[in-house]
């Protein structure tokens, strides 16, 4: 009896970690980059390493927004055939910590992705994903997946008002008209504004750059009213030996490596202030 009791509650937990919303196209992109993982040892390397390699391998996917709002409720949504800024960079890490831990199935994938995704690694409908950035780097910074560099490498405090998603709730379909979800995240907004952060400035960038690492987490803080980050990717060293940026532009564009040094792109991004820094850590 305590056998089927078992039985039956392992393949509940077997449901609950693979239940997700994805394609098999999907699927066959994360069978490639397992491959390519391999292929390259990819295991043995710094998991800063592996978050460039695994980064630059998606180089020329095309951008792809609003790939995880699918349906009237939060699901766990597969979608790496297209990418925006944000699931690239989520991406990257899930698939560069499923590889430090020689987990290369995609069942591991999808349990890895509701770790990094939601908050404290739980999906529990639409406030629980981590949509403001900078609260997605507290979480992790607290959970040990990332440790927040802003403050070491140069930066200096950051005091802003984060209130965008309540005050433009129509903007967001699952929170339009539902009070519970808009109070919730009334709640996150607070306690994001009771910590202290801090990031770069965009002149200051340069003179920091020598402390962001390839495989660095970058968020780009913006001037825009009670939001806080607007744009997010990963340092990359080129040939040039500066440091730049690999991400996922905007629409009609493609996954790709910023011409200039990773100060000059900031400079140049309309409502850029600056940047926050995350180093993964290893698993």
């Amino acid at each position: 009896m305590k056998t089927r009791i078992a039985f039956v509650l392992l393949f509940i937990f077997s449901l609950s970690i693979t239940a997700q919303v994805c394609t098999n196209a999907d699927k066959e992109v994360i069978k490639q980059k397992f491959e390519l993982a391999k292929e390259k040892e990819l295991s043995e390397k710094p998991i800063g390493d592996v978050m460039t390699e695994i980064g630059r391998s998606f180089i020329g996917v095309e951008y792809k927004a609003h790939t995880i709002e699918i349906g009237d409720k939060e699901q766990l949504v597969v979608y790496v055939t297209g990418l925006d800024c944000y699931t690239f960079l989520e991406t990257s890490l899930v698939l560069s910590r499923c590889i430090k831990q020689d987990k290369y199935s995609f069942e591991d994938f999808v349990e890895e992705l509701e770790k990094i995704r939601y908050r404290d690694g739980k999906l529990d409908r639409y406030p629980s994903r981590l949509h403001y950035f900078s609260d997605f780097l507290h979480n992790h910074d607290s959970r040990g997946a990332v440790k927040i560099k802003s403050k070491e490498a140069g930066g200096i405090p950051y005091t802003k008002e984060i209130n965008f998603m309540t005050r433009n709730s129509d903007k967001y379909p699952r929170l339009k008209g539902n009070d519970e979800f808009i109070q919730i995240m009334k709640g996150v907004e607070d306690k994001i504004n009771s910590r202290d952060y801090y990031y770069i400035p965009q002149d200051s960038i340069e003179a920091c750059e020598k402390n962001i690492q390839p495989g660095d987490l970058i968020g780009l803080t913006t001037n825009i009213k009670g939001l806080d980050i607007s744009h997010v990717g990963m340092a990359v060293r080129e040939s040039d030996g500066r440091i730049h940026f690999l991400h996922a532009p905007l629409s009609g564009a493609k996954v790709q490596i910023s011409e200039g040094a990773l100060p000059d792109y900031v400079k140049a991004v309309k409502n850029a202030t600056g940047i926050m820094v995350a180093r993964p850590q290893e698993p």
